[in-house]
């Protein structure tokens, strides 16, 4: 049986004054997207440089990290950053170590993942 993955993660700005919620099936590439998004004002993690990476959960079920992402979603940002001290207390940028080499450069091709 295929075991799928569904990631709900949150990102923030170099600044950690925005917090950005979302949800996916491969993580790594969406960090790079957000990434290579930065500045673009058609997304929101685009407008707000928000691609440093601060917090996962994975799901087997979409349904589940649908759910859970719209509780987070729901929450104001001091109430969102209780799940993030709990799992990263030092508030670390995670992006190396889910995409690996961070940042990725400019010209990848992210449908074929990092790196």
């Amino acid at each position: 049986m295929k075991q799928h993955n569904y990631f709900i993660y949150m990102t923030a700005n170099p600044a950690f004054t925005v917090l950005y919620t979302g949800l996916t099936n491969n993580l790594s590439i969406r960090i790079c997207e957000n990434y290579l998004n930065r500045g673009k004002p058609t997304s929101f993690a685009g407008k707000y440089y928000c691609y440093n990476l601060v917090y996962y959960e994975r799901y087997q079920y979409v349904k589940d990290a649908i759910a859970r992402e719209g509780e987070i979603k729901n929450r104001g940002k001091r109430k969102k950053l209780n799940p993030i001290k709990e799992q990263n207390p030092l508030l670390k940028f995670l992006n190396e170590e889910v995409c690996g080499q961070w940042p990725p450069p400019d010209d990848i091709e992210v449908r074929q993942g990092c790196y």
